[in-house]
């Protein structure tokens, strides 16, 4: 039940995403990061930039957990997924490590534009409580940072939509992947690059995950921006759907319409 752009509806589907039984929502918000977060006041994080060999490093992480390796990682180790080439740079998923992470995931859950969303304003105790959740649990939902050009820019969650709540409201299929979404930065907002960005990591889905034939999401249907972006982005609007905490629009990214969409 994810937000887009800025918020991507994440704090919604928080509560009921993340436990074994429950699934976080997206926000920029899982949605796919639409631009709801024009104009705020929140502190930009552009000048915060990791060495090229350092993404390297992070990005051959295949999701150790307090030093152990999960093997039967149920998203196909999303932190070795390597770069994706986007129109607008090198892009990768970095798996998030709660204390490197926490301070800068934390600063973008207290733009008010996010925590509309994603609902994880206040100290960082918060925001860990979510990770923790995620980075602690079975593997069906993996929290990463978005790092374009080696810049961390974005928060993702990437999950398996068929072990989520999510499922139970729609006619889920095995290994549906599931994708939440928030920008960090305001200059990085209302200019397109959410939905290029949605565009890339759903291919990146789909071409490292072959057992996953559609990449979903929930953007609240009042989050019109995280909507745009993701049918910009290459998804259809399947229907919409009642969820415990909104009303959302389930997008899909079919496999077979790729190429079309």
């Amino acid at each position: 039940m994810p937000p887009t752009d800025a918020s991507t509806d994440a704090g919604t589907a928080r509560a009921t995403r993340l436990d074994p039984g429950t699934r976080p929502d997206p926000g920029y918000h899982a949605g796919t990061g639409s631009d709801p977060g024009d104009g705020t006041d929140c502190e930009d994080t552009l000048d915060l930039r990791l060495p090229d060999e350092l993404i390297a490093l992070f990005a051959g992480d295949t999701g150790a957990r307090d030093g152990t390796t999960n093997e039967d990682d149920l998203l196909d180790q999303v932190g070795g997924w390597g770069p994706a080439m986007t129109p607008i740079g090198v892009f990768h998923l970095v798996r998030v490590r709660a204390e490197r992470d926490l301070p800068l995931i934390t600063r973008w859950m207290n733009d008010p534009a996010v925590a509309a969303f994603w609902e994880l304003a206040g100290p960082e105790s918060v925001v860990e409580e979510h990770l923790r959740r995620q980075l602690d649990g079975d593997g069906r939902s993996v929290p990463c940072l978005g790092a374009l050009d080696g810049t961390p820019m974005s928060y993702w969650e990437i999950y398996r939509a068929d072990l989520d709540p999510l499922a139970r409201h729609y006619p889920a299929r095995p290994h549906d992947t599931g994708i939440h979404l928030l920008i960090g930065g305001v200059a990085n907002r209302g200019r397109g690059l959410g939905s290029t960005l949605l565009r890339a990591v759903a291919d990146h889905v789909l071409d490292k995950r072959p057992s996953c034939a559609r990449v979903v999401a929930e953007p609240d249907l009042r989050n019109t921006p995280s909507v745009s972006a993701f049918l910009s982005a290459g998804f259809r609007f399947s229907a919409e759907v009642d969820l415990p905490d909104k009303r959302a629009a389930l997008m899909v990214r079919d496999r077979a319409l790729r190429d079309l969409l």
